[in-house]
């Protein structure tokens, strides 16, 4: 079922409760219909959490959270695909929407020094936010889309497969059965 496949990868629900920057949110994060698995509830959190991933700001889990409660979407889930932009894949992601969004506007990009230090990226930061946000934003559209259908399409594809499966083995042991 996908729910054991969505299970075995997703955060542990207390930790997330007990998370500190999480806290403010009180009770709303006890509820259960956050917890549960379904097709929709997890097709939601795959658009959330891989929208917030793309989008460079600090607290992006804050805002995955903030985003999957009222939409009722998997909040461990939702916290938990934020985490694909890491300290490790972070650098390539937000200079691939950089660049993606430099595209879009038409505008030159900077190109990576041979030493990326502080005040560099402060520089570029504040001087060519715009093809940053507008390419985090757009790509973050684009995988939130992905995320969704795909989720989608892959759970009703697995429900369909165990459903003929039981229909195959319901009537192989008819059969036998009418041989007795």
């Amino acid at each position: 079922m996908p729910r054991e496949f969505f299970r075995r990868y997703m955060p542990d629900p207390e930790t997330i409760k007990e998370n500190k920057s999480l806290r403010f949110l009180g009770s709303l994060i006890h509820d259960a219909n956050l917890w549960h698995l379904n097709r929709h509830s997890v097709a939601r959190a795959a658009a959330i959490g891989l929208f917030w991933a793309v989008i460079p700001m600090p607290m992006q889990m804050l805002a995955a959270a903030l985003v999957a409660i009222p939409l009722r979407a998997n909040l461990p889930l939702s916290i938990g695909l934020v985490w694909l932009t890491n300290p490790i894949t972070m650098p390539p992601v937000f200079y691939s929407t950089y660049k993606f969004g430099a595209w879009m506007l038409g505008t030159p990009t900077v190109h990576l020094p041979d030493k990326i230090t502080l005040s560099w990226i402060f520089e570029v930061t504040t001087t060519h936010w715009q093809p940053l946000y507008l390419g985090s934003f757009v790509a973050g559209v684009i995988l939130a889309t992905l995320g969704y259908s795909i989720t989608m399409l892959y759970w009703r594809w697995w429900v369909s497969k165990s459903w003929k499966r039981r229909q195959k083995a319901r009537q192989q042991s008819d059969i036998s059965d009418r041989r007795k």
